[in-house]
């Protein structure tokens, strides 16, 4: 085992695994919230609830009806971006024309009774949720053991987030949805359905959420506060990449996941407000963020 800067390798190379594993999920949450902040103009304070219920509803499945991990993958982001259709058409849809703070307080009260009914019901302790067993063990890199599963989530959460990125920055569709958020009335005129197309976009920025505390269920116990404990540094992160900047949010989240690991191993008291820190530096520096343009 060799040292890098006094310090084991495999310590080192540890902590940047484990930051790239908390980056994967930034990357995956920021991402949602800035497609539906970008599109919808409406910050999603619900979006760690609903990561919370991807867990959860991946957990019921295997729990109540024996389906494993992999169809959970497909079917607790459809259930839970069909529970978020239902939330914008009923409730969110009526805000889009006032100010932002009325779609922040709606979406964060209704982000408390969904974790307030879950923690009534199956209290604060964690269930766990098992490994699949295609992806259990570990690979020798040679400088360190890699679990397999953990790779898996890196992979699979750069797959989503670029599969996203191209969808919205690079296809006729992507034109469309950007368009609509611009002049609804002239996308209407071309035959569009723009209520339609914004209910579906919020859809899938709440599916993002759902895929990824799927993959946060084996890794993490699943209980009613996991999505409370982990939005707040999400909306860090959406600010130091730009609110609604797709492309910033991908980057900074892998990007300050490093920066966490990194700072758990040279500095491990600051690691908990290091991203704080750096929000406060951009939001000085450059307040529409890293990758956000000035309105």
């Amino acid at each position: 085992m060799f040292e890098i800067f006094g310090i084991p390798s495999q310590a080192l190379f540890g902590q940047l695994l484990l930051g790239l594993i908390n980056g994967s999920f930034y990357a995956i949450l920021s991402l949602g919230l800035a497609v539906i902040f970008g599109l919808l103009n409406i910050i999603n304070f619900t979006h760690g609830a609903q990561y919370m219920l991807g867990a959860f509803v991946a957990w019921m499945l295997l729990t109540y009806f024996g389906i494993g991990y992999w169809w959970a993958l497909i079917l607790a982001p459809v259930l839970v971006a069909v529970t978020g259709v239902i939330l914008e058409r009923l409730l969110i849809s009526r805000l889009y024309q006032l100010d932002h703070l009325y779609g922040l307080l709606l979406t964060f009260g209704v982000a408390l009774i969904v974790q307030g009914v879950l923690r009534n019901h199956y209290g604060i302790s964690g269930m766990p949720y098992s490994i699949p067993e295609e992806l259990s063990g570990a690979m020798n890199l040679g400088f360190m053991f890699l679990p397999v599963y953990r790779g898996w989530v890196v992979v699979a959460s750069l797959v989503v987030c670029l599969g996203t990125w191209f969808v919205i920055e690079k296809t006729r569709l992507g034109a469309y949805l950007r368009a609509a958020t611009e002049n609804p009335a002239l996308v209407g005129a071309f035959g569009i359905n723009v209520p339609r197309m914004i209910t579906l976009t919020y859809g899938f920025g709440v599916a993002l959420a759902a895929f990824a505390g799927v993959l946060a269920a084996p890794i993490y116990s699943v209980n009613p506060n996991m999505g409370a404990d982990l939005i707040i540094v999400v909306f860090a992160v959406v600010v130091i990449g730009g609110m609604g900047s797709i492309l910033g949010a991908i980057a900074t989240g892998f990007g300050l996941g490093l920066v966490e690991g990194l700072t758990k191993v040279f500095y491990p008291e600051a690691s908990s407000v290091v991203i704080f820190v750096i929000m406060a530096i951009v939001l000085l520096v450059k307040p529409a963020g890293l990758f956000g343009r000035a309105s």
